[in-house]
């Protein structure tokens, strides 16, 4: 039986099975954005699908070290506000 694939959070740095994640992806045209599917093309950071460590990914600013590129606040925002529509 072949082993699950597994991710690290970019917040809490513990490592879980990629389908419990979410995944952020930047796409060739630098576009950041919440990625529910997991299948979009791109770059992609794993979270862990909870609230704090999505928070902790935007008041570290986590995204600027995966990117390797400055990422404003405005992406941060939006990917809260993503990640709590999903939730509601």
């Amino acid at each position: 039986m072949k082993k699950p694939p597994v991710r690290m959070c970019i917040a809490c740095r513990n490592a879980y099975e990629k389908r419990l994640m979410l995944r952020i992806v930047k796409d060739k045209d630098n576009n950041i954005s919440l990625d529910f599917t997991g299948k979009k093309s791109g770059r992609g950071a794993y979270v862990c699908d909870s609230a704090q460590c999505i928070e902790k990914c935007a008041k570290q600013r986590l995204l600027n070290k995966c990117f390797e590129q400055e990422i404003s606040a405005e992406v941060y925002d939006a990917i809260k506000k993503q990640y709590s529509d999903k939730q509601n």
